[in-house]
C-alpha cells in the first residue's frame, strides 16, 4: 500500500485528488492540508511514502514546503510530486532543485494521476508533458557555458541504446513515443532509461535531462 498525503488550499481540489485516487486500491490517502506549513509536523506523526503538492498555498508555497520536506526526509523515503496549473519554466526548475520527485498538471485525468504516482513510488519521475516542455526550454536557452566533464565522464558508460534513450528523453519524448521510434518495446525503453539514470547518478528523469544538458549531450 502507498500512504499519500495531499495538500492543497482548496476544498475541491482535495476532494477532487481523493476521488480519482479511489481508482486503484494501493492507494491510500493518509490525510490533506491545506497550508504548507503544516506539511512537516504532519509528517513528524504521520510518515507517508508520497506528498501531493499544491504551489501556491498561503503560509509557504509547495516549492518552500518540499525544501522543508528534505530537510528531514530524503527522497528515496519520501516522495514529492508537485501539483499546479502553472507550467512555468522557473517554477518547474523551482520545485525540482528543492527535491521534488516529479511534476503534474491538476488538468490532468485520473488515470494520469494513477501512473504518474506509480513512476514515482517505483523510484522513476514524473513531468507533464508541459513541466517537460519547460524545463527543455530553460535549458535550450541557458546552456551551460562549460561542459561538466565529471557528467560527460560518466555518460560514457552508457551503451549507445542507452545513450540514444537518454538524448530521446532530452528531447522530451515519452516512453511510447521512444518506443515507436526506435521499434522497441515501452518496456525497453523505460529499462534503458533507468539503467543510463543509475550509471549516472540521476535520481528521476528531470535530473537525467538536466545532466545530460549538462554534459553536452544536446537532442
Amino acid at each position: 500500500m502507498t500512504r499519500i498525503l495531499i495538500v492543497d488550499d482548496q476544498d475541491e481540489i482535495r476532494a477532487g485528488i481523493r476521488a480519482m485516487l479511489r481508482l486503484d486500491p494501493s492507494l491510500v490517502v493518509a490525510g490533506d492540508l491545506s497550508d504548507g506549513l503544516q506539511v512537516v509536523p504532519f509528517l513528524r506523526e504521520y510518515p507517508v511514502d508520497l506528498v501531493l503538492m499544491d504551489i501556491r498555498m498561503p503560509g509557504i508555497d509547495g516549492v518552500e514546503a518540499t525544501r522543508r520536506i528534505r530537510a528531514e526526509h530524503p527522497p528515496e523515503k519520501t516522495r514529492v510530486i508537485v501539483l499546479t496549473t502553472f507550467d512555468q519554466d522557473d517554477i518547474v526548475l523551482a520545485a525540482l532543485r528543492a527535491g521534488a520527485n516529479g511534476f503534474l498538471s491538476k488538468t490532468m485525468s485520473p488515470a494520469e494521476l494513477v501512473a504518474g504516482i506509480t513512476e514515482v513510488v517505483g523510484g522513476g519521475g514524473a513531468l507533464s508533458a508541459a513541466a517537460t516542455a519547460a524545463l527543455i526550454g530553460h535549458m535550450t536557452d541557458s546552456p551551460p557555458p562549460l561542459i561538466d566533464k565529471e557528467l560527460l565522464r560518466r555518460f560514457s558508460a552508457l551503451t549507445p541504446r542507452e545513450r540514444d534513450v537518454v538524448v530521446l528523453v532530452a528531447s522530451g519524448l515519452g516512453n511510447d513515443e521512444i518506443a515507436a521510434q526506435m521499434s522497441v518495446s515501452p518496456f525497453t525503453v523505460k529499462t534503458h532509461a533507468v539503467r543510463a539514470m543509475t550509471k549516472v547518478g540521476a535520481r528521476d528523469r528531470a535530473q537525467l535531462v538536466s545532466f545530460a544538458f549538462r554534459a553536452g549531450l544536446y537532442p
